[in-house]
């Protein structure tokens, strides 16, 4: 139990006599990263050099390329992508923003206050 009180966590929901629900910063990073992924022209979340190296041990970061702030209940959200050759980066990334926003208000009930969106490349047939 002491591992889980070292996490960053949030209280989202408490009711007198029924306790509380928290949520791990690392859940919310989770949710916005299969919401974006799920974007079509969106290829795969960025995590820099050690996401590659995570990568290629065969372990699925499904945070990758995801930063979380939480203040107040109010969510921001940094991505980092790699879009596929030939979408529109502004139509990609509105889409992304408003997938992430959902995804994270509707499953965990905090507020999203901004969802920032960093484009780390653009992935080709050939790059694949």
């Amino acid at each position: 139990m002491e591992q889980n009180e070292e996490r960053s966590t949030h209280v989202v929901y408490e009711k007198d006599g029924n306790g509380q629900v928290i949520i791990a910063d690392e859940v919310v990073a989770i949710i916005s990263g299969i919401a974006a992924t799920e974007v079509e022209g969106v290829d795969s979340m960025d995590g820099g050099w050690s996401g590659a190296i995570i990568a290629r041990m065969g372990i699925r970061d499904l945070s990758r390329g995801v930063k979380i702030a939480i203040e107040d209940g109010n969510v921001t959200v940094d991505l980092t992508l790699n879009v596929k050759y030939g979408y529109s980066i502004p139509e990609v990334s509105k889409e992304v923003q408003n997938k992430v926003s959902q995804a994270i208000e509707s499953m965990t009930g905090l507020h999203v206050q901004d969802v920032n969106i960093k484009i780390a490349g653009v992935v080709t047939n050939e790059n694949e």
